[in-house]
């Protein structure tokens, strides 16, 4: 239809947390007005994305699923193709590491939509390669870690590739500012407080390291603050004192709080950067991505200490420079955060370029 503004499908794994949806939600918010994103989600967040004005269908990961893992590719290879008869989308988008059989299947199907694999790279150096080659997408996107800067590193296509810096769901202005959010969480405007952030607990059993921070953070004189995640499947047994939450995105409320303490997943990284306030990262070692390794180019850019915080003397010794930090003049840190909005125009070049061809 002419003047019609081009359907891109975003299809979004199911991860540990949320980071691959955000991602997806990233892209799709800095396209509004310019293209019709629709969602094919395996996170069970559905409402997160229909909170955000979109389209968006559901289907069991490969995780929940009772089926083998060579049916369930094929049963989604149907309920995905399905999709793409329905739409008939002119590009579809898989953020992931390793691109399903399924999706791959369907997409060789009929009228066939140009592909983008968003592809966060930082894996550990013993992280198996994924048999699928990256000339089977039109475009490759790899969301940067802190510091990146935009790079085309491949032009031929197919199998375009380039490098965007780090990619975070909202805007610099969209931020809320110490005042707003402590309001609008209904927080004291005098009380020190910390934000603990420590992942859903899906693949890692962070408890014990719950309980040590909070009795460490309470014996300073903090109130203690727990982010419960949408998609959590195991809750941490919490102590009276502490005061959980579960907001979406957290980002937006960040700034209420004195210092925050999480685990250096991609997205928790960003949002440190983007909202300035002094962290604590305890980075998980049973995911794939090097979260070791994130959280000290975090802490290259700003006033972030990184410790397992495995016994209570390294919980104690990582509080205290945190404090030390928090109590220090903050350093004004210029760092590149839009990889959303190259990521967003680069996949609508994508498209327009093939309808000029």
């Amino acid at each position: 239809m002419t003047g019609a503004l081009p359907r891109i499908i975003f299809f979004s794994i199911n991860g540990s947390g949320l980071g691959h949806l955000s991602r997806c939600l990233a892209y799709a918010r800095r396209m509004q007005g310019r293209a019709r994103p629709i969602f094919f989600s395996l996170a069970s967040a559905i409402e997160i994305i229909e909170d955000m004005g979109f389209e968006a269908d559901y289907f069991v990961s490969e995780n929940w699923s009772r089926s083998p893992i060579n049916a369930w590719n094929r049963e989604l290879a149907v309920r995905f193709g399905l999709m793409l008869e329905e739409v008939q989308p002119d590009a579809v988008l898989f953020d992931g590491t390793w691109p399903f059989h399924g999706f791959m299947d369907a997409c060789d199907g009929g009228k066939k939509p140009l592909r983008v694999w968003s592809n966060r790279g930082l894996h550990k150096a013993d992280f198996p390669p994924v048999p699928i080659e990256e000339s089977a997408f039109d475009l490759v996107i790899r969301p940067g870690e802190i510091g990146t800067s935009f790079s085309i590193e491949r032009e031929q296509r197919p199998g375009r590739r380039v490098t965007t810096p780090p990619v975070t769901l909202l805007r610099q202005d969209e931020l809320l500012s110490r005042d707003e959010a402590r309001e609008l969480l209904g927080l004291s405007p005098d009380r020190r407080y910390v934000l603990l952030s420590l992942g859903p607990g899906n693949f890692k059993d962070v408890g014990d390291i719950a309980d040590g921070l909070i009795s460490e953070f309470c014996g300073r004189g903090f109130d203690v603050v727990w982010t419960k995640a949408p998609i959590t499947v195991r809750d941490v047994p919490l102590p009276d004192n502490v005061h959980p939450i579960s907001v979406f995105p957290l980002a937006r409320y960040m700034r209420a709080f004195d210092v925050f303490a999480g685990a250096a997943g991609y997205n928790t990284c960003c949002e440190v950067m983007q909202s300035g306030v002094p962290s604590l990262l305890v980075p998980n070692t049973l995911v794939a991505d090097d979260q070791v390794r994130r959280a000290g180019i975090v802490s290259a850019h700003a006033p972030v200490v990184v410790s397992p915080c495995e016994t209570r003397a390294e919980q104690n010794d990582a509080i205290s420079r945190l404090l030390d930090f928090a109590e220090a003049p903050q350093r004004d840190t210029h760092i590149d955060l839009d990889g959303a909005e190259h990521a967003a125009d680069q996949i609508l070049a994508l498209i327009a370029a093939r309808d000029q061809a």
